[in-house]
């Protein structure tokens, strides 16, 4: 499995309202983003740090999406 770009909270969050999500709430410094087509619900911690390699993959598998299809969405 490819590894995933570093990226930081802001851009990940944009590539996944290209993908149909939108922010339901946030909660202290994190975001809930919810995609209503799929029942599918992404928590992104946000900050200035680009995220970690682990985190991203965590997301990305509760999401269902591949480390290529986010490559196409940045």
């Amino acid at each position: 499995m490819p590894k995933p770009p570093v990226v930081k909270p802001k851009e990940l969050i944009k590539a996944l309202k290209k993908k149909g999500f939108e922010i339901d709430h946030t909660s202290g410094s994190h975001y809930v983003m919810y995609n209503s087509d799929k029942t599918l619900r992404a928590v992104i911690a946000y900050h200035n740090r680009p995220l970690k390699r682990k985190t991203i993959m965590s997301i990305l598998k509760s999401i269902n999406i591949s480390v290529e299809e986010l490559r196409k969405l940045l």
